[in-house]
This record gives C-alpha cells, structure tokens and sequence, in this order.
C-alpha cells in the first residue's frame, strides 16, 4: 500500500481529530519499519528518528534482545488473565520495578531491606498495579493517594501533561486537552505555576539555582491550599516534556517532598517520559535525591508494547489498598499482558546491559553543548535547554512570543531532509530532541548542523 492509499484511508475512516493530514502532503510520513535510531517510511526513504517514538524506543527500535523476548512470549502465552490467574513474568517483574526503585533507593539511604521466605518486602520495597497506558498509570496513583489519605484534591501544575483519561485530565493542565470536556471533569487539580530554572548550560547537570522568591511564593500558595482544601497528592513532572522541556531549579522536588510530609499528602511523581535512562539516570528524581511515594512509569518500560506502571512505597500501597477478595477494585483485562513483561524485563536488561543511563548523560551534555554553540551568534532569541537526551529548542520572536510557526517550518524542513523531530510546548514553538539513548555522538553532530542550516535558512 503506497503512503497516499494509506492516507486517504485514515482521511475516510478514522476520526478527523486523531492523526494531522496536511493538504500539500508534507506530513505526515508513513511509517514502514524501524530499527535502532532508523525509521523508512513507505516509499523506502530512511530517516533519522530525534523522537525516539515519544521516547519509547529508549534502546532502539526493535531492539533485538527485546524483540525476541516478545516473539518468544508469544508464541507461548500470548494473553493471560490479568488480576486472576497470573503468569510467571508478571511476578518477576513487579520484584523488578521494586529493585530498580524503592529498594534501589533505600540502598542509597543506607536502608536494609527486610528479607522474608528470599523476598524483599517492607522497608526499602515498591509494589505495583499494571496498567496500559500512561494516564491509566496516573489514574491509579490518583486513586491510591484518595485511597491512602481520604482527600480527593490534588496540586498540579500548569503545563502539566499527565494524559487525557477523565481522571488525568483533572490534572493536565493545556486548555486545549480540558476545555471541551470541562462539565464532565470533577475539578479536583489545583494547579500551581511550574518553576523554571535559568538558562540550563551544557555542563550544569540540573540547571542552576533557582529563583528564591518564586519558590517562596510557590511555598507560601502551596501551603494556603493545603489549609483550605483537603490535598492528599502532589502530582508533578520532575521536567515537563510535553509542556516544552520545562527544567525546574534543583530546590523544587526537595521543596514539594516537604510539603508533603508536612501535610500528610502522597508526592506522585510522573516519571512516564523522564524514566529509563532519559534524563541520564534511571528516574529524573535521582538529580535532586527525591524519592516519592509514588511512581508512575510508562513509554520506555518496554520499548514498544504498551504497558505502563504505577509503583509505590510498599506501606503505602498496603494502606491503601485492602487484600483482594477476589475481585479487585481496580483492574483491566490487560493488566500485566504477559507479552509486555517479556519485553519490559528485556528492556530493563538491555538498559543495564549497554549502559544507557550512563551514555545519556554523556551525549546529552554533548548535545546541550553543540547546540547552544550553534544558536549561539544568532539574534532572534533561540534558546536550548535540556538534562541527558531530553533537549528542547525554543523559538521566540524578537518581542519574545512564541515563534510557533516558525519552529513548525523548521521541523517540516528537517523531515523534507531525512530527520525526525516533534514540536512541544503550548504554543508548539520548542522543537524537542529525545532520540534513542542508542544513538551515536556522529548522528547528533550532523542533527545540529542539519538544524542550524534550517534555522538559518529560515
């Protein structure tokens, strides 16, 4: 099927708001295969892929070692039955999470884990609810926080990004995604402004210091709502991806886990984009020595199968959650798809395996580097900012509006040029760099040079 039949196939049968047509034919592309940090679309035409998928293909697309762990699955137990009968990998898997979170963390702390029958449990350990997309995970958190505080409101801030389920959309905060729902929603996100650190530079590891006072008012605002409504969650982005790669001063995370424990309320952080390597360590709370009460992990986590977590202190998800009776309060046919776990645990091994974390935090400091040297002698004002392989360009006019359209053309050239790109941010002018933690020091040198050509070129 040629990429035009495949559009005019989605122009007659698929809702018009779902995938973007533009009438001269310039995007979309249609996706024919991918591997490693390559994507070909229909007509045989090779591009570099600066996405990543949304970052999910964290190790590569179609990872080998990941690949063949979900054919292998498949071909022995292609579906199971969620929260009745369980299969192996799904047991393995939640030990998994817990280890590389809580238990992780703990050790960082100087925490023992208690050890029973040769499993971790109490101190230091996580326990999980599958889910299968990434507002599915935050929807359970936001239950688990109702669950374990009996208060329904939650803190969130604006820019947040956290899904468009009913239950996330209460804290996704772009106008765009609430407005035409807004009867239906319960109302219960209150939302805070988003504390931007100053100008990331390519070897600041978070940012620099962040302006006091805002995190003063964000404190002294915080602390009113707390008094007047019932808040039982903090629900925030350790970096905002789709509001525009918004890095926070390194005070921030510290800031709201005080007011969390000072006001009996979970700290629910959305880790669904940030986790797995993306920010060049294994979750963005690592950079501020954060730990929350509640994760929420997705995309990377198997890195192409959609299956999504929500981790959570152990004692925490105990209060909150009574023992099953045999028909859980919570849960989906889905829910721990065996396929998905083969390629989760796959996916976590090759994370370790090629040192991925490591190799972002590197290349992604190179990346800062190289682009802000670029954009350096340019006089419209042209920002990078990033932390590992999650780097966002940000176009603004001289009078310092969003330079929406113009980011749009440049990343409309770039595509015409072989290189995938994406624009975030609420007024879509930050062009947004999260390739594969794959992908080589040559290939970013050549994304920067093919960028600085179209933004010259206007």
């Amino acid at each position: 099927m040629t990429a035009r039949q495949t559009l005019d196939l989605l122009r007659a049968y698929e809702s018009r708001n779902v995938t973007f047509l533009e009438p001269d034919g310039s995007w979309p592309i249609v996706w024919e295969r991918a591997r490693g940090v390559h994507v070909w679309d229909a007509a045989g035409k090779k591009y570099l892929d600066l996405t990543a998928a949304f970052g999910v293909a964290a190790a590569g697309h179609a990872n080998p070692q990941v690949v063949r762990a979900g054919q292998r699955q498949m071909a022995k137990l292609l579906h199971a039955m969620g929260d009745v009968h369980p299969h192996a990998l799904k047991a393995q898997l939640v030990r998994e999470l817990s280890r590389l979170t809580f238990e992780r963390w703990s050790r960082q702390d100087n925490c023992q884990s208690l050890m029973t029958n040769g499993q971790s449990s109490a101190a230091g350990a996580g326990k999980t609810i599958f889910c299968n997309s990434g507002f599915e995970a935050v929807e359970a958190a936001l239950k688990t926080a109702m669950l374990a505080t009996g208060k329904s409101g939650v803190i969130a801030f604006e820019g947040a990004y956290h899904g468009l389920g009913y239950g996330a959309l209460n804290a996704t905060h772009r106008e765009h995604f609430r407005g035409p729902f807004r009867s239906q929603l319960g109302e219960f996100g209150h939302f805070l402004p988003f504390p931007v650190a100053a100008e990331v530079s390519g070897r600041t590891a978070f940012g620099k210091s962040g302006d006091d006072e805002n995190l003063r008012r964000l404190m002294s605002v915080a602390t009113k709502l707390f008094r007047r409504e019932k808040i039982g969650a903090i629900l925030v982005e350790p970096i905002q991806a789709r509001g525009g790669c918004n890095i926070p001063p390194p005070e921030f995370l510290p800031l709201l886990r005080k007011l969390c424990d000072e006001h009996g309320a979970l700290l629910i952080l959305d880790e669904i984009y940030t986790g797995f390597g993306r920010t060049g360590k294994w979750f963005a709370c690592e950079h501020s020595g954060v730990v929350p009460d509640v994760i929420c992990l997705g995309k990377a986590l198997t890195g192409g199968f959609p299956l999504s977590a929500c981790v959570g202190r152990a004692d925490v998800m105990d209060a909150a959650w009574p023992a099953s009776q045999g028909e859980a309060i919570h849960t989906s046919t889905f829910l721990g798809h065996p396929v998905g776990c083969a390629m989760a645990l796959a996916q976590i091994a090759e994370i370790r395996r090629l040192k991925l974390c490591e190799r972002s935090a590197r290349l992604g400091a190179l990346l800062l580097k190289l682009l802000q040297s670029a954009i350096g002698n340019r006089q419209s004002p042209i920002s990078a900012r990033g932390l590992g392989l999650m780097v966002g360009v940000e176009l603004r006019h001289a009078d310092g509006s969003p330079a929406t359209a113009e980011a749009l053309h440049v990343i409309k050239a770039l595509l015409q040029r072989g290189f995938i790109l994406l624009p975030e941010g609420e007024h879509g002018n930050v062009i947004s760099l999260t390739p594969s933690l794959t992908i080589t020091e040559a290939q970013l040198r050549t994304t920067v040079r093919e960028l600085q050509k179209a933004l010259s070129q206007g």
